[in-house]
């Protein structure tokens, strides 16, 4: 299941598994379902970096998820609009992402999953607020009125001028 380098050495890297637990389970049972997820990574062997607690999202679209079917009745088509995301962070084998993905697949509490490769180090965006600066008040400011450039400042250039600063300028 892990591969082993030179001399017994284990290769281990680092995944982080996302995942979407449908809304249909109750709040008070969706740490079984990431209870499970996470005993699934133990039981490959892995170790846990961080991990991130589900909360429950308004998803950008609308997911299809089939359902089993009943007893007397077909396959049914349920499409949610919610779910509890979550996410771990773990260090295991290098087989783990392939088997932890299967086991996601096969679990109906998981609406959507993903598990991928990645870093030890903390990748989550750090914002910062914005320093606002301080503003006294002040009296009304009052607009004073713009100068309008009158047309008697102004002197008149001829063509051949402004073709003589042209060539000035482009001879450079």
């Amino acid at each position: 299941m892990v591969e082993k380098d030179t001399e017994n050495e284990v290769i281990t890297r680092v995944y982080e598994a996302g995942y979407t637990i449908v809304p249909t389970v109750k709040e008070e049972d969706v740490e079984k379902v990431v209870s499970g997820i996470r005993s699934e990574i133990e039981k490959i062997g892995g170790s846990f970096i961080a991990e991130g607690a589900p909360s429950l999202t308004k998803l950008m679209f609308p997911i299809d998820m089939r359902l089993p079917a009943q007893a007397g009745e077909g396959e049914k088509h349920v499409a949610y609009d919610r779910g509890y995301f979550g996410w771990l962070k773990f260090e295991a084998g290098t087989q783990a992402a392939k088997i932890l993905t299967d086991s996601l697949e096969l679990n109906s509490s998981i609406l959507r999953s993903i598990v991928f490769k990645t870093v030890r180090e903390d990748t989550r965006a750090k914002f910062k607020a914005p320093q606002l600066r301080e503003v006294r008040r002040t009296d009304t400011i009052k607009a004073a009125p713009r100068k309008v450039p009158e047309a008697s400042d102004a002197v008149p250039v001829s063509e051949a001028d402004l073709d003589k600063a042209l060539e000035t300028l482009t001879a450079e």
